[in-house]
């Protein structure tokens, strides 16, 4: 006795099925997503802590610093144009985590293109674009300080923007 639920499905309705199934998945991978936004509510607020003055900073050379404590590797940078999150009298002063956001290799500056660069898995971030991931395996941006100038030119960090690797939280 057969079953009477049984639905006859031809061939061509089940490779039509299966080629809209096909054709959805691969728009939705394909489709541009918008840039990664930094909520407010994103950001950790550590005490502050002073990393340099305005002085020590050269254009486009890495000042090494540690924040939010001494196991976390970071960088100055005096980028000598304007950026989004860029503190100082000319806005072009910004800080990272040194640290991959992928699986925690020590990255590299490279001051010809003002990318930071992961040799374990590739990945690339922008620094003129807050840490913005251009290349690799990171699914992350780049750690970004949040950074404070006072009147006598000093560079204070007050918080950090994204999760550091290893970390299971961002507080101390």
């Amino acid at each position: 006795m057969p079953c009477e639920k049984l639905v006859d499905l031809g061939r061509r309705q089940f490779l039509r099925g299966g080629a809209l199934s096909a054709a959805g998945a691969a728009a939705a991978t394909v489709m541009p997503q918008q840039a990664k936004a930094r909520p407010a509510s994103a950001r950790v607020d550590y005490p502050a802590n002073r990393l340099a003055n305005i002085s020590e900073l050269t254009e486009n050379e890495p000042l090494y610093v540690a924040y939010p404590d001494d196991e976390a590797q970071g960088v100055l940078l005096k980028l000598g144009m304007r950026v989004a999150e860029g503190v100082g009298p000319d806005g072009d002063i910004v800080g990272f985590s040194m640290i991959c956001p992928h699986k925690g290799y020590p990255l590299s500056y490279s001051a010809g293109d003002r990318t930071f660069n992961c040799p374990g898995h590739y990945s690339r971030f922008d620094a003129e674009k807050g840490g913005m991931q251009t290349w690799g395996q990171a699914t992350e941006n780049l750690p970004q300080y949040v950074l404070r100038v006072d009147d006598s030119g000093d560079i204070y960090a007050e918080g950090v923007d994204e999760l550091i690797y290893g970390r299971l939280s961002n507080v101390l």
